[in-house]
């Protein structure tokens, strides 16, 4: 048992007061790239203003000869850089690795104050996030490291699902989770090599015609994802925490990226993982309310008033459950807004109106 009163008290003398509220920014992408590749590092600058979320990856796609080039990569790109209103991620290796040890000391020690959220891989239970909660704050003291560093998980093994709520409970630097299907996949003996979407065997069949047995039967592809990130979901709101889509691995198929995407949007994910410039503009798009429904929205809070009782609006009933709905597209929207000032413009925001957001 934890006293849950200690979740307001840094874990190390010297290291600072934890966040209680996990700190709302937009995220629609998290864009991950090598810190041990030149020619990414001097992309660096261009893209900060591009994105939400830039990510520096230690783990997967880097090869065991580049994972120390990799860290002292991030290193200097998160000293020289100036990210502005962008976050800056690192994705450390696993757990169970040789490297991650030496990621945390030299990372949060000598760049700690330029780091928004580490994502620790493969998070199987809480006791994964007590280990490096405990040593974040042990190193944010070492360091002098002035805000806490949050913390993201990623979803990717079944015995991580299987205890997702006591993960996103067991610290107050839990940020989010995302979901990674890949190994997840693996994990769960899924015969699929998809990193991500859908898959053609994954279908409903309608009934055989009983008039005609060899009548063609429509059949319709169904989602791979949708039960493991309802819960990942619940359990990130139920916490407070943020939900998000990981990665569609297949770069040539933007339409399928862009479907997956939405699905994850509409379950109530705030983001999904970009792999490639291209995913960009369309994590961008997908994860910020379209400007009609949040018109609509706007339209329905102004009509309801106090939020009480039960309007009609083009035939519609609106009563305090919808305001709720409505109030979540709006503030999301309002969020978006105050960073990226054509989704601004498009949803009709005053300066005023996003003053008081």
């Amino acid at each position: 048992m934890r006293n849950p009163r200690s979740f307001a008290k840094p874990l190390a003398i010297g290291a600072p007061t934890p966040e209680i509220d996990v700190p709302v920014r937009p995220s629609r992408m998290i864009h991950f790239f090598d810190p041990s590749n030149p020619r990414m590092a001097t992309k660096v600058p261009d893209l900060v203003g591009k994105l939400d979320v830039l990510l520096a990856n230690l783990e997967d796609a880097i090869e065991a000869d580049n994972k120390i080039a990799a860290r002292e990569g991030l290193i200097k790109i998160a000293r020289n850089t100036d990210f502005g209103d962008a976050q800056f991620w690192v994705r450390i290796n696993s757990l169970d690795s040789p490297w991650v040890l030496d990621d945390l000391i030299q990372i949060v020690t000598q760049a700690g104050d330029k780091i928004d959220v580490i994502m620790v891989p493969k998070v199987e239970g809480a006791w994964d996030i007590h280990y490096v909660d405990q040593l974040l704050a042990q190193l944010e003291a070492k360091g002098d490291v002035q805000k806490p560093i949050l913390v993201h998980a990623i979803l990717e093994t079944a015995l991580g699902v299987a205890n997702v709520e006591e993960i996103v409970s067991a610290s107050p630097r839990i940020q989010g989770i995302s979901l990674g299907p890949a190994d997840l996949a693996a994990s769960r003996r899924m015969k699929t090599t998809r990193v991500g979407g859908g898959h053609p065997g994954y279908l409903v069949r309608d009934d055989p015609d009983p008039e005609n047995e060899n009548a063609p039967r429509p059949t319709a592809q169904q989602d791979l994802w949708h039960y493991t990130m309802a819960r990942m979901v619940d359990a990130c709101a139920a916490t407070g925490a943020l939900a998000y889509y990981g990665p569609f691995g297949d770069i040539s198929d933007p339409i399928g990226c862009e479907d997956q995407f939405r699905n994850a949007f509409l379950l109530g994910c705030v983001g999904a993982w970009s792999l490639h410039p291209k995913q960009i503009e369309i994590a961008r798009r997908v994860f910020s309310p379209p400007p009609d429904e949040v018109r609509w929205a706007r339209r329905v809070i102004e009509e309801m008033g106090d939020g009480t009782g039960t309007v009609m609006i083009d035939g519609k009933m609106q009563d305090d459950a919808t305001v709720k709905q409505c109030r979540v597209m709006v503030e999301s929207a309002r969020l978006i807004a105050n960073r990226d000032s054509e989704y601004a413009e498009a949803y009709g925001f005053s300066a005023e109106d996003l003053a008081d957001a």
